[in-house]
């Protein structure tokens, strides 16, 4: 089944929720611009009443491997979401990244910048090189249609059809994709069916307003990727 993950968590209403509906994973957001950022201690208190088995990804935007680090040893998750700022090359995944941080990575990016990128290494990202090390330690890529000022949350889609030469290079790499961006339940099965990613993510698709989430809204996102592996499989 497609991995989902619900984004922007805030409070552990809506986390339970997200849970009780069949989310494999749910996001906090630790990037101070975002209407959906939340503290290091509120994440922690949520993530200790959660289950185990679900994912509890914490979300960074150009930040170093010590600073994701030490928040996400703090706030007890299990996964990291980064999203690179190219001008600082301390927050590229590299290597060097990898040496300071302990958990596995889904690494974000913007689509746009992704399926416009030409280069003659096979094994060159978006300005990143995906090592065999790196290759082990990341869990996804993930492809989202924000942009350097805005690198996620903005709740438009991106052009999923220009976005299918990426699903070749991830399988060529051996790496999985993860959708994102202006996902609803009524969108989702159009992702799913032209780029067939492992996962999705969405946060304002289920929302009520910025940081709430809208139970109903949550419920039949799942549903609808639900139904939509059905159709695929």
């Amino acid at each position: 089944m497609t991995w989902v993950k619900i984004c922007g968590m805030t409070n552990l209403e809506d986390a339970l929720v997200a849970v009780e509906a069949g989310a494999d994973a749910v996001g906090f957001v630790f990037y101070e611009k975002s209407p959906r950022c939340v503290s290091v201690e509120t994440a922690r208190e949520i993530v200790a009443k959660l289950p185990s088995e679900v994912e509890k990804v914490g979300v960074f935007v150009g930040e170093t491997a010590e600073t994701v680090n030490e928040i996400s040893e703090e706030a007890e998750l299990t996964l990291v979401q980064t999203y690179p700022d190219f001008r600082n090359p301390l927050s590229i995944p590299t290597d060097r990244f990898l040496e300071r941080a302990s958990r596995r990575l889904i690494i974000a990016l913007p689509a746009s910048q992704v399926q416009h990128e030409e280069s003659d290494d096979p094994e060159v990202i978006t300005g990143f090189r995906v090592s065999s090390r790196l290759r082990e330690r990341i869990a996804a890529v993930l492809l989202d249609s924000g942009t350097s000022d805005r690198p996620g949350g903005t709740g438009k889609k991106f052009d999923w059809q220009s976005a299918v030469p990426m699903t070749d290079l991830m399988g060529r790499l051996g790496l999985k994709m993860i959708v994102a961006g202006g996902l609803t339940a009524g969108s989702v099965w159009g992702a799913m069916r032209a780029l067939t990613p492992w996962g999705v993510d969405v946060a304002s698709g289920v929302e009520a307003r910025p940081g709430k989430k809208d139970p109903v809204k949550i419920r039949a996102f799942v549903r609808a990727v639900r139904e939509s592996d059905r159709k695929v499989s």
